[in-house]
């Protein structure tokens, strides 16, 4: 997109609330400059588990109950925001908040370091008194959203605008990345990474474009490839699917509000009847893209995605519609119900979407094994943490009793059952990262890893499962100084 319809896009109030829309693209949005209404108190995305932590921690030779696994050396990051500087309660969005990364360093059985950073946007740098990092980028934006390794790099990423911001080894933020000058224009909070090609697939999107665009960086680090894709109404397109042959979109009815956004929303998407639910899918060398209606949802995370004859299967998270992104009357996003496990078989030949649910359990964030990504799994994990569900339900009565469970869940795809390794009330679990053990032959030869809040002790656990013994006693809890807010994802970052 050019540079001068970017600037007339974030020029105004509108162009704050396009900026700092679900994505975080842009500016965040000024806070209010009325005071807070003292008997406005319910933020649940300001308290409890998810309330921001206020302060960068460092701690060493970090206290564990169990033994760490030797083999498993490396750094475990996740991602989230964490609000910084609020003045209003009332201006906050969950998703908007600058994004902090909280890091582990294993190394030879042992638990060497925890750090949690700020990524310095030049928002963050400002107020926190310091010089920003670099050239301040277009778009710029504290990424609050994921943190996956490549080619050397640890990159925090956010979606709808923000370039990628550069982290070194211990969580310093180096600058903004743009893959050595070859990437324009917004980029995707959710990349996939095919081993086999080493080629880095995104689906990126923006308020102000009439299509999508499926990018590609190829083996050198530079973008080989962009295809645009046309698309209605700017709909929100937070993750995508890889198969082997197919790039796989989903054409959801979250799209952008100009009026919201011109009356200064914070998150100018909404639920939008009139637009269609569909699928798409793409040859990934480009091409025609056939699509596929389906029955309204809200299509949230893809666990993974495989080619089956002439069929493309599909793994992933759904929450029935409608789906309020903005939320209604708190400060985070709204459903009518809880999250669940789908599967999606877009049968190419027929012309038609089979819908199943594999678990309907509330969970989210589902994980594989990434060195599977494009191919057939078996495997796959997720979280179920009740207070995620509890604050998505507010305001909708009371919300089912299964609801309030704590637990990480290892799902067998092939047999149709799962384990499930249960948590403590007040144990909120994040996402599960799958971590391949060091002579691993199977693909669930390794361990399940993630940050679980530790009720007892007011901070966080590292939790380590050994992922063939899912059920049985963690392998290890590593003690973290403080807490870690339920977020959004992560990755393990191994040692070269």
């Amino acid at each position: 997109m050019a540079e001068h319809t970017r600037r007339t896009v974030l020029r105004g109030a509108a162009g704050m609330a396009v900026a700092g829309a679900l994505t975080g693209a842009g500016v965040r949005p000024a806070a209010a400059s009325t005071p807070a209404d003292p008997t406005d108190r319910h933020h649940p995305f300001l308290e409890g588990v998810f309330a921001p932590v206020t302060e960068e921690l460092t701690a060493f030779d970090l206290p564990v109950t169990g033994r760490v696994p030797g083999d498993l050396n490396g750094r475990y990051l996740r991602n989230g925001p964490n609000v910084l500087g609020l003045e209003d309660p009332r201006a906050h969005h969950w998703m908007l908040g600058e994004g902090m990364v909280h890091g582990v360093r294993l190394r030879d059985g042992r638990a060497e370091w925890y750090r949690n950073r700020w990524v310095r946007s030049s928002q963050v740098t400002a107020k926190l008194g310091e010089t920003c990092p670099g050239p301040v980028p277009p778009d710029d934006f504290a990424c609050n959203t994921h943190v996956v390794p490549y080619r050397g790099r640890i990159l925090a990423l956010q979606e709808s605008g923000p370039l990628p911001y550069e982290l070194d080894g211990e969580l310093g933020t180096v600058g903004s990345f743009d893959f050595g000058g070859s990437l324009e224009g917004a980029f995707t909070a959710h990349t996939k990474y095919d081993t086999r090609a080493d080629e880095l697939h995104a689906i990126a999107y923006y308020p102000t474009w009439d299509h999508v665009r499926h990018l590609v960086v190829g083996p050198t680090g530079r973008l080989a490839r962009t295809t645009r894709i046309p698309v209605a109404d700017a709909p929100m397109m937070h993750d995508f699917a890889l198969t082997e042959k197919y790039v796989v979109v989903f054409d959801i009815p979250v799209t952008f509000d100009a009026a919201a956004a011109g009356a200064g929303a914070p998150v100018p998407y909404v639920w939008n009847r009139e637009h269609p639910a569909r699928v798409g899918v793409m040859p990934r060398s480009g091409g025609a893209v056939r699509w596929f209606g389906v029955d309204p949802v809200f299509y949230s995370h893809t666990l993974n995605a495989y080619d089956e004859g002439g069929s493309v299967v599909i793994d992933l998270t759904t929450y029935p519609a409608p789906f309020d992104v903005a939320g209604r009357t708190t400060d985070g996003p709204h459903a009518v119900g809880t999250a669940r496990l789908e599967r999606w078989t877009v049968d190419l030949r027929r012309g038609r979407v089979r819908r199943r649910t594999l678990d309907d359990r509330p969970q989210e964030f589902p994980r594989v094994n990434e060195e599977l990504v494009s191919r057939r799994h078996r495997y796959g994990y997720s979280a179920a943490a009740a207070e995620m569900s509890v604050a998505y339900l507010a305001g909708e009565g009371d919300p089912p009793d299964r609801a309030f469970s704590n637990a990480l869940f290892k799902h067998d795809l092939a047999r149709g059952t799962a384990e499930v390794h249960r948590l403590p009330r007040g144990a909120a679990a994040g996402e599960a990262v799958f971590v391949p053990g060091e002579h691993g032959r199977r693909e669930d030869d390794g361990y399940a890893i993630a940050y679980v809040h530790n009720p007892d002790r007011g901070a966080a656990d590292l939790l380590i499962l050994a992922a063939q013994d899912f059920t049985g006693e963690p392998l290890a809890r590593v003690h973290l100084p403080g807490r870690v807010p339920l977020g959004f994802h992560g990755s393990w970052i191994p040692d070269a």
